[in-house]
């Protein structure tokens, strides 16, 4: 329950960085017991708001309350002593520390002869236990917890800071469904103590699923303040990229338009597999589909993506590729039959940071020429231009280090490069994750486009709903198995998806078959 008074407001906010106006006379409240999110796309301002708030960056104009007092926040101390406290999407944590000796890292407790840990570890307990983490050792190493768990420990310590007011970046971008759900109850927990908390996601599952008031900022201006539960999800990506929500409900569906079953499959692999990897798997890709892999993480969507590309390579099974016997098994050959494959690793297997837009993009045209005969800058030149247009990268500026650009824009980038050599068969692997909305709608408007000119897709993505609504077909995996196979349509639905997931029992049974074999021989 929020309380009347918020305890953050800033009023009419403005920062000028030099050649723009990050922020333009922004608004924004926070109440205390509540979880509210900032949205909007990348370059909106939503890192910008919250620096401001944290004391990095000075504002220009405007005014910021805490707790009804003025303040003027020249640096992350103010912030502190004002009773805010942020945890980053990259843990900052000492790993070489135990658990208790992070939790309380900056209030230990002393006595006359300096630290007193016995005390210390007691407290961290305590807060351990408060945020329902009291099955952890205190005096554990911290570098032997999971990343999820790592965060909440990151939580707790704000907790023994007596924070007001608790900033989660991006919290949950390396965390499978179950640790989600854990940090949702202890978000839970922190609201109904009264702590105000800032939530900042670009997954809108999540921000409905915890959120209780939400901010849209668009161009570093203040859109709307909505209660989550009265706002529609078409309505709200309508804000954030100023588009209107009927436009945007048929962003990148494919309608009823099927692949004919009796035209040749571009590719076809029958019985494809490799040991502790994948099971023998049979799979078509025909021209202008989009075939969607869905599964939980660890389904063996990526796998099966890798063996295609030739980046790992089968033990078992045949390939046909336009009805000719083929083998691929490494990414050179698969480049050079038409097939590209975009890593969902984009910071460690696709773009190189400390290139440029232009030199990343041009890289696998590069690579399939040879490094002997180097193109053109003409070419090269004309090349990129034609794609940071076409996928509308920003600021579309070539020469410009890949690693300064946002990471939708760094996708789009790297989806150019892939489109710079003309495949046949291209392979995404969640090239979606992380990005905003509005990048994610040009992705998927994009992905449909190639589709309909006659590229065949191959789309891998954790969220569900984003794969029936491209897919002509879905693959349905679990437990490194094809499991099923579907055509998609109306009647598909992530619901049902997750229903042929949870009602298959044949990897059970292949195990009690497997045992029953060991145990008669």
């Amino acid at each position: 329950m929020t309380h009347s008074r918020p305890i953050v407001e800033m009023t009419g906010i403005s920062i000028t960085f030099p050649g723009v106006k990050a922020l333009d006379g922004v608004d924004f409240r926070l109440f205390p017991g509540e979880v509210h999110t900032l949205m909007g796309e990348n370059g909106a301002g939503k890192s910008t708001t919250i620096k401001a708030l944290t004391g990095v960056y000075r504002i220009d104009e405007g005014e910021i309350r805490i707790d009804g007092e003025t303040r003027r926040l020249s640096g992350t101390a103010d912030a502190q002593a004002a009773g805010i406290s942020t945890v980053y999407q990259e843990v900052n944590l000492c790993t070489n520390l135990t658990i208790g000796e992070n939790v309380m890292l900056g209030q230990e407790i002393r006595g006359p002869f300096g630290i007193d840990w016995r005390a210390t570890h007691r407290a961290a307990r305590e807060a351990l236990e408060k945020l329902g983490l009291g099955h952890l050792n205190p005096r554990q190493g911290l570098s032997t917890l999971p990343l999820a768990l790592q965060q909440l420990v990151a939580i707790s310590r704000s907790v023994v800071a007596d924070c007001k007011v608790l900033i989660l970046d991006e919290p949950t971008s390396s965390l499978d469904a179950a640790e989600v759900e854990q940090l949702f109850g202890v978000i839970r927990r922190l609201r109904d103590e009264g702590v105000a908390i800032l939530f900042v996601s670009h997954f809108l599952d999540q921000v409905y699923a915890i959120s209780d008031r939400l901010t849209v900022l668009r161009n570093g201006r203040f859109i709307a303040e909505h209660l989550t539960q009265d706002i529609a999800r078409a309505d709200l990506i309508s804000e954030m990229i100023g588009r209107d929500s009927a436009a945007l409900a048929g962003v990148g569906a494919r309608g009823d338009r099927r692949v004919r079953a009796e035209e040749e499959a571009l590719y076809s692999a029958e019985g494809i597999a490799r040991k502790g990897s994948l099971d023998a798997v049979d799979l078509d890709l025909h021209r202008g589909e989009v075939v969607g892999f869905a599964g939980l993480l660890g389904s063996g969507r990526t796998e099966l993506a890798r063996l295609v590309y030739g980046a790992d390579k089968p033990d078992a099974g045949s390939v046909r590729l336009r009805g000719q016997k083929a083998e691929i098994s490494k990414p050179a050959a698969a480049l050079a039959q038409g097939i590209a494959f975009s890593s969902e690793n984009r910071r460690d297997e696709g773009i190189i940071r400390d290139l440029s837009v232009r030199e990343n993009i041009i890289l696998a045209v590069q690579a399939k020429r040879g490094w002997a005969r180097p193109l053109p800058r003409r070419e090269q030149d004309e090349m990129v231009q034609k794609y940071i247009t076409a996928l509308g990268v920003r600021p579309a500026d070539p020469e410009r280090p890949i690693r300064n650009l946002s990471g939708g824009n760094q996708q789009k980038a790297l989806l150019g490069r892939w489109l710079a050599t003309k495949p046949d068969i291209l392979i995404l692997d969640e090239p979606t994750r992380g990005i905003d909305v509005g990048a994610k709608a040009e992705i998927q408007d994009y992905v449909a486009r190639l589709a309909d000119e006659g590229v065949s897709v191959v789309f891998i993505s954790s969220e569900l709903e984003e794969v029936v609504r491209l897919s002509d077909r879905i693959i349905v995996m679990k437990d490194h198995r094809k499991i099923a196979e579907i055509d998609g349509g109306p009647d598909v639905s992530a619901d049902s998806i997750i229903k042929i997931i949870a009602e298959d029992t044949s990897g059970i049974e292949d195990a009690r078959n497997d045992a029953r074999e060991e145990v008669a021989s």
